[in-house]
């Protein structure tokens, strides 16, 4: 799958898996010492994040948890229409199911871009990495 169209000529995968490599060397990860940088795309805007660990694990933010709360801090709702995700070592590091079904949430039809250092990257829908999600529509269903 090539990149979204949606996305913009400036937003291709190559670039967004680039500038999600960058920012994954700002994570905190003293605990794992797995560093993983995240990019969000709205169609106004782009947002970073990074993971931030803790000692008490519970309390670690992933990086598109983080990327997703600055986009809601500066009043972006989305939709993303595209995830990038790097992280550390060989595979492709997809988001985990919490991630999956916060990417939903702003974005149903989001690409998704994951990669880690050797650069063969996964690309998917984030309906195909969270098939029959839960989300908003869903969930107005049991307010009738």
């Amino acid at each position: 799958m090539r990149p979204d169209p949606r996305v913009g000529p400036t937003h291709d995968e190559a670039d967004l898996l680039r500038r999600a490599r960058d920012v994954r060397a700002r994570a905190y990860a003293p605990y794992s010492q797995f560093h993983v940088g995240a990019i969000v795309v709205t169609p106004t805007a782009t947002y970073a994040g990074v993971n931030v660990e803790n000692a008490s694990y519970r309390m670690t933010t992933c990086a598109e948890q983080t990327a997703i709360a600055r986009m809601v801090a500066e009043g972006d709702r989305g939709p993303i229409l595209a995830v990038a995700v790097v992280g550390d070592g060989a595979d492709p590091c997809t988001p985990c199911g919490a991630c999956r079904q916060t990417i939903f949430e702003f974005g149903p039809d989001a690409v998704v871009y994951a990669s880690g250092d050797a650069g063969h990257p996964l690309v998917a829908r984030i309906t195909e990495l969270l098939p029959h999600g839960f989300g908003p529509h869903r969930l107005a269903q049991g307010q009738r």
